[in-house]
């Protein structure tokens, strides 16, 4: 099936650009474009992409509030945040709005592509050193509200192997990844997986992630 993506940037030249690159892909369509965060949830809520292109820095909305929008309307939807703009304030901010994934722009065409595909999937899109930049901003706001107290609330609920399964995500392992560090397969990874999001009412693998930084699962090394 095609991937549709609609792609928010306030220039030009990087719209074309990304649409250019992302046509020429067999899988991949560009169904739309926004040039400010208002104009990005009007488009989803008129186009309902599989994959929304979200820039952070944006006349009228920035990304960041366009995300959180465009969540609170359908929680299913998902959002791949490109910046320029390599910081730990946006990386926090951004999936705590409820972004599915993190990139920077300088990203290659075969890494654009594979973020789409990656988030389209409902997998969470968090390179190793975005995530390490993650946690350390997480711990530096501990006195940052919870971004979902009903999950800390069922907790208590996780086995001891989900828990393990829940760090592993954190720290950026793809099912395949922690299959092999639990010498499993990779279909059991999946159920639990599968199980630890029933159990904590999160929607997707980054989802998990943060909750699992909130919770202080995962420390900076």
């Amino acid at each position: 099936m095609t991937i549709r993506v609609v792609i928010a940037d306030d220039q030009m030249m990087v719209r074309e650009g990304f649409s250019v690159l992302l046509n020429a892909m067999p899988d991949i369509e560009v169904v739309g474009e926004a040039v400010n965060g208002r104009e990005a949830v009007a488009r989803v809520r008129e186009l309902a992409p599989d994959v929304v292109l979200m820039d952070i820095r944006m006349p009228e909305m920035n990304g960041i509030e366009a995300t959180r929008e465009i969540i609170a309307a359908d929680a299913t939807a998902k959002v791949l945040v490109l910046t320029t703009f390599d910081l730990d304030e946006y990386v926090y901010q951004a999936l705590r709005a409820g972004a599915s994934g993190f990139l920077l722009k300088d990203a290659s065409a075969r890494q654009l592509a594979d973020g789409v595909r990656v988030v389209a999937s409902g997998e969470a899109l968090l390179a190793p050193t975005v995530t390490k930049r993650l946690i350390h901003e997480f711990s530096r706001l501990s006195e940052a509200p919870r971004l979902m107290p009903a999950a800390h609330a069922a907790y208590g609920e996780l086995t001891e192997r989900e828990t393990e399964v829940l760090v592993l995500i954190a720290q950026g392992l793809s099912n395949s990844e922690i299959a092999e560090r639990l010498v499993v397969a990779d279909s059991t990874v999946k159920t639990h997986v599968s199980r630890i999001l029933v159990k904590l009412g999160l929607r997707d693998r980054t989802q998990a992630a943060v909750f699992a930084y909130e919770a202080r699962l995962v420390t900076p090394g």
